[in-house]
């Protein structure tokens, strides 16, 4: 294992090492830092639980300072995200952001409405339609009827003609 320093500091934490198996990592992060200050030494010291964390390991909760001798662990890119997700958006950002979601859910209340609205429309102009073959029916009824009695007069004048020149022929050759 590398002699970098570790971010996780947290009791009862393990961590695998292939030469020493599962450890404590404030015993393995321990064991490092003696490793790094007396490289002569490679042996593994187990601490008890209660040992405190080397004061060069930062915790979860701390944020490593950018420096020139900076290790791999703590990559400038990944400081510079945490500080950007740190940074609370803007009020133009959020703003902006709540209009759009008013907006869409506005919209989306009119497109229902405009649903409703042409089916509504198309209902209307199913009816319409019901209404003009009624009209058009009655209509149709109402010409038969005339026609009927158009007939019936045209009948009746005949009858009517015949009628008097049989009844004229009559009284004029008895004479």
């Amino acid at each position: 294992m590398s002699t970098e320093p570790q971010f996780l500091s947290f009791k009862g934490l393990k961590q695998y090492t292939p030469e020493d198996g599962w450890g404590q990592v404030n015993s393995i992060l321990q064991s490092h830092t003696q490793q790094a200050s007396a490289p002569a030494q490679p042996s593994y010291k187990p601490q008890s639980q209660h040992a405190a964390a080397p004061e060069n390991v930062p915790t979860l909760t701390e944020t490593p300072e950018a420096s020139d001798n900076a290790s791999p662990m703590f990559d400038p890119l990944i400081h510079e995200l945490f500080e950007q997700l740190r940074v609370p958006p803007s009020d133009e950002l959020t703003q902006t952001w709540r209009t759009i979601a008013a907006e869409v859910n506005l919209l989306t209340q009119r497109m229902a409405l405009q649903r409703e609205l042409q089916e509504r429309l198309q209902k209307l102009d199913q009816d319409l339609l019901d209404l003009r073959g009624t009209i058009l029916s009655h209509l149709a009824d109402v010409q038969h009827a005339a026609d009927q009695q158009l007939s019936s007069a045209r009948l009746r004048a005949e009858v009517s003609a015949l009628a008097q020149s049989k009844l004229a022929a009559k009284l004029t050759h008895k004479r």
